[in-house]
């Protein structure tokens, strides 16, 4: 079962690279999303995926006798998914935001605050934006 969820693994870093290459800001942050769902199932496969006893160790015993399974990555797992929820929402309302002041959701004409190329004008919505500033 490792092997195939390391094919997943594999999959969805490559597809979330892809995604945050785009000049899409909404793909941006899906792919951030996509990445780290990607790490959060790396991290619960690197803790076993073995269906074994809980990790509580008997009085006449001072270890456990059995695999057992380790509740660490599980927990850090869930952890993660609320940080990661809670990344996704304010992603969300920052790239709204963005939209509703710039007028754009490509990144390539987010750059006011850059010099632009030699030879090359500030797109109408670098303009605007630089209007409303003052």
């Amino acid at each position: 079962m490792e092997p195939l969820l390391a094919i997943v693994v594999g999959v969805l870093v490559a597809f979330s690279v892809y995604l945050m290459l785009r000049k899409n800001l909404v793909r941006v942050v899906i792919g951030v999303v996509i990445l780290s769902n990607a790490v959060n199932l790396l991290i619960f496969t690197l803790g076993r995926l073995d269906r074994g006893i809980p990790p509580l160790i008997p009085f006449t015993e001072s270890v456990p006798s059995e695999v057992f399974a380790n509740p660490l990555p599980q927990a850090l797992v869930l952890t993660a998914i609320v940080i990661g929820f809670g990344l996704f929402a304010f992603a969300l309302v920052l790239t709204y935001r963005a939209y509703t002041e710039i007028g754009t959701i490509n990144v390539d004409d987010m750059r006011m605050a850059e010099p632009p190329y030699e030879g090359e004008e500030l797109p109408e919505t670098a303009v605007k934006g630089e209007e409303t500033d003052s």
